[in-house]
C-alpha cells in the first residue's frame, strides 16, 4: 500500500488552488510531490507545480494521519476551514450548480471566492492547452462538465437556483457524452446563460422539454 504523504506535504496539497490544482511551496516540498507523482512540473515558464489526478484524489479524500498529534492538527484546520467557508465540500471550492440551500457565507465573500476559481480555471486553461489559449475550455473542464459550466455561469454573475426555488438556473449531467442541461424558467435569463457559455468556450443549443414544452440549453466544451 502506498504511504500517505506527511503532514506537510498534506498541507502543501490541501492549500493547492481549488480549481487549477496550482501548488505553493519550498523547492524541496514540490520536488517530493514530483517524486511520489503527486505533482508535475509544468514545462513552460514560470514552471509552476500543479496537482496530478492522484493528487487531487489525495486532496479531496480524508487524511490519513498516524499521530496523534497530527491528527489533532488535521482536526483543527478542518474546523477552521468548515467555519470561515460553509460553501465548501472538505474545504474545497464548488460552483453553484443550482438547487443548493442557502448558506450563511455573505454575497461578496461568495463572489471573491468564485472570481477567485474563475481565474484559476482561465489560468489552467493557459497552462494546459498545447496553445495557451483562455478562451476554449480545457481538459479539467471534460472531466467536471457540470462544475465547470456552472462556474462560468457564476462568475458571470448569473444567479442559480436556491432550494426548491423555481428561479435561476440549474446545471444537471445529461446522457449525451460532453454535454450538459441547463435549465432557467425565465427565457430571458436562459438565453442571457447561451450568451455566457458561448463566450466561455462552450456549443451552446436551445431545446424544447417533449411534454412540457419548457426551453432548456444543452452546452458541450468546444474543441477548436
Amino acid at each position: 500500500m502506498t504511504r500517505p504523504p506527511t503532514a506537510a506535504q498534506r498541507r502543501v496539497i490541501d492549500a493547492a488552488d481549488p480549481v487549477s490544482g496550482r501548488l505553493r511551496g519550498t523547492e524541496a516540498q514540490l520536488a517530493a510531490l514530483v517524486k511520489r507523482g503527486l505533482a508535475f512540473r509544468h514545462p513552460r515558464p514560470p514552471h509552476d507545480h500543479f496537482l496530478t489526478p492522484a493528487g487531487h484524489r489525495i486532496r479531496e479524500s480524508e487524511p490519513e494521519v498516524a499521530e496523534p498529534a497530527a491528527a489533532a492538527e488535521a482536526t483543527a484546520t478542518s474546523n477552521s476551514t468548515t467555519a470561515s467557508n460553509s460553501t465548501t465540500t472538505s474545504g474545497v471550492f464548488a460552483a453553484r450548480i443550482g438547487g443548493e440551500e442557502r448558506t450563511g457565507i455573505s454575497p461578496a465573500a461568495r463572489a471573491r471566492e468564485v472570481h477567485s476559481a474563475w481565474q484559476g480555471l482561465l489560468e489552467l486553461r493557459r497552462m494546459t492547452n498545447a496553445d495557451g489559449s483562455v478562451e476554449r475550455p480545457c481538459g479539467w473542464e471534460r472531466t467536471h462538465l457540470v462544475q465547470a459550466a456552472a462556474l462560468a455561469l457564476e462568475a458571470a454573475g448569473h444567479r442559480p437556483a436556491t432550494g426548491l426555488d423555481a428561479a435561476g438556473y440549474r446545471v444537471r449531467a445529461t446522457p449525451q457524452p460532453e454535454a450538459v442541461a441547463v435549465r432557467e424558467p425565465d427565457g430571458e435569463a436562459l438565453r442571457a446563460c447561451a450568451g455566457t457559455l458561448e463566450r466561455a468556450g462552450w456549443q451552446v443549443s436551445e431545446h424544447k422539454e417533449p411534454r412540457t414544452e419548457a426551453s432548456y440549453l444543452l452546452a458541450s466544451p468546444r474543441r477548436t
